[in-house]
């Protein structure tokens, strides 16, 4: 009987699970055409992989690393990543370009996720083909979380940069000083919400060597942070953001940091 009443307890809660499991799905299938267009997708197990906690601490900063490894014998290189968000507001977290394409190459940011929602890392290779892979994610408020700092101490430090070098590790972050307000966010005193406001593009090269490009919308986090693969030479790494109100910040760096 125990064993019976226990069951029964899993598949209750298992009901509601996999509804979600369900919607994100449908949402995913209606949503497909409009960032992929009729493309085919191959799974991308063994070439592009995404990682995410499965239930977040926080909705508004929910940590993310996508990583591409092409398998011994596949001469190609990958030359763009996007991260989706199947029941965000705004689905497409980003799309990351590599000029020269990247055989193996991993990347963490922070982003927010509004709903229970499955996550998708869509991997494009130099010929054209994409490959897909995915986690699901339980988090629910990311978007319409109120802002960690105070608009006017956002404004103070609007567009700082800072740059860090990891050699024992060959990574390199970068952070831009930024709300990243999504449209979404109330604020607390007029009851009114904050227009969006985001860092919609970010480059980050080397000397003359582009190392990697964004272009992003509302569901990446405040003061959006990337950590990625540096190989490091002695060139100067030069970061170059811009937001939806034109302002453009550039900042170049040493490598060691600043």
């Amino acid at each position: 009987m125990r064993a019976l009443s226990a069951l029964t307890v899993l598949l209750v809660l298992a009901g509601p699970a996999a509804a979600q499991d369900e919607r994100s799905e449908t949402t995913w299938t209606e949503l497909r055409p409009t960032v992929l267009g009729d493309r085919p997708i191959r799974d991308g197990a063994g070439l592009v992989s995404l990682e995410a906690p499965k239930r977040a601490e926080d909705a508004a900063i929910v940590p993310v690393t996508l990583r591409v490894a092409l398998p011994e014998g596949d001469a190609r290189r990958v030359k763009s990543l996007t991260l989706v968000v199947d029941e965000n507001p705004a689905p497409v977290v980003g799309t990351f370009r590599f000029a020269q394409g990247q055989r193996r190459f991993d990347l963490s940011t922070r982003i927010r996720v509004n709903s229970y929602s499955y996550l998708r890392a869509i991997a494009e290779t130099e010929d054209g083909a994409l490959y897909m892979t995915k986690t699901y994610v339980k988090a629910a408020g990311g978007c319409s979380a109120p802002a960690v700092k105070d608009p006017a101490e956002a404004k103070a430090h609007l567009g700082e940069m800072r740059f860090r070098a990891f050699a024992d590790r060959g990574e390199a972050q970068v952070q831009v000083r930024h709300p990243n307000y999504s449209g979404l966010q109330m604020d607390q005193l007029t009851r009114l919400y904050t227009p969006a406001w985001f860092v919609e593009s970010l480059s980050v090269r080397q000397g003359d060597t582009p190392l990697f490009s964004m272009t992003g919308g509302i569901s990446i986090s405040e003061d959006p942070t990337f950590r990625f693969t540096f190989a490091g030479t002695t060139e100067p790494v030069t970061v170059a953001a811009k937001d939806t109100e034109g302002k453009v910040f550039t900042r170049t760096f040493p490598v060691g940091g600043s």
